[in-house]
């Protein structure tokens, strides 16, 4: 096998990698209890057979061993949930971030100085998150901002009136003797 084929091979591999969605599950379902082979229901959702095998040890029901779509859903949807995420943003980050914020800096130089100070810190957008919750929830944290928690008003709307001329009709500006009417063919 050539380097081009063994790419294309690694791309549509990568291409398949993504979660199962509700429409495969219920495939893998109905062609479980028709009796197809793995190997046939991966190749019917555009799954490596690996992913099936996966699927169905994980997600069949323990006391009757069948494989249901609306149960394997729940199952995944509760080990999302469940999965340990690190949070960043933690009450000590949330301290200073706060601190910096009272002193009127902007989320921009929060981040910053919490870098040069080596401290841990969390994005930008994150700390704007934070400040509109804190707004929401009667917070006073949007008052130390330089826009003061105020949304910007959007360019490209229709409405932008900003170096438009106004004029009243084509005809109020049209030359005199085209109102008259003058033929200047003759």
């Amino acid at each position: 096998m050539d380097k081009f084929s063994l790419l294309c091979v690694l791309v549509q591999k990568l291409q398949n990698m993504s979660h199962l969605t509700v429409e495969q599950r219920y495939t893998i379902e109905v062609m479980k209890s028709n009796g197809y082979k793995q190997k046939d229901i991966a190749k019917a959702i555009g799954k490596d057979r690996s992913v099936v095998s996966r699927e169905l040890k994980r997600n069949c029901d323990r006391r009757s061993g069948e494989y249901r779509h609306d149960l394997a859903q729940r199952k995944y949807h509760e080990r999302q949930r469940e999965k340990p995420k690190s949070i960043r943003f933690t009450p000590g980050v949330q301290r200073a971030v706060e601190e910096l914020l009272r002193q009127d800096y902007s989320p921009e130089q929060v981040v910053g100085t919490l870098r040069k100070r080596d401290e841990k810190t969390v994005s930008t957008e994150r700390i704007y998150q934070y400040v509109c919750a804190d707004k929401k929830r009667g917070g006073t944290l949007h008052a130390h901002l330089r826009s003061q928690g105020k949304r910007y008003r959007k360019r490209g709307s229709a409405k932008d009136n900003r170096g438009v001329i106004k004029i009243g009709s084509a005809s109020s500006i049209a030359p005199r003797w085209l109102k008259r009417g003058i033929d200047l063919a003759t």
